[in-house]
């Protein structure tokens, strides 16, 4: 199975977040075509569960990763930087071979 992570600080804003979201809800994280290099990540909730979902669990929570997403996302880990200038999800992927300056999109 293709690998993928969240650190300690990831999961525990998704389990944060999840407190507000109806019961059973998931966290999705998908790729998607667009953003300034070409792809772009997109993390949202969902309270269902495609034919093409993997359930990944880490630190007692399950997220979402389609296939096709899981493909791009292989060896990657899901972090959450909180700074000064804000707070926000961040993927380091292995396979980009160039980010945007903003953080949210890729290329391979």
């Amino acid at each position: 199975m293709t690998n993928f992570s969240l650190s300690k600080d990831a999961a525990d804003r998704i389990k944060f977040l999840l407190k507000k979201e109806s019961p059973n809800s998931y966290f999705r994280i998908s790729v998607l075509g667009g953003g300034c290099s070409g792809f772009q990540y997109d993390f949202s909730f969902s309270s269902v569960k495609n034919k093409d979902d993997i359930i990944f669990k880490d630190y007692g929570i399950n997220y979402l990763i389609d296939e096709t997403s899981l493909n791009f996302l292989s060896g990657s880990k899901l972090e959450f930087i909180d700074e000064l200038g804000g707070s926000y999800f961040s993927i380091n992927n292995p396979n980009a071979s160039a980010n945007c300056g903003c953080g949210t999109s890729f290329s391979i």
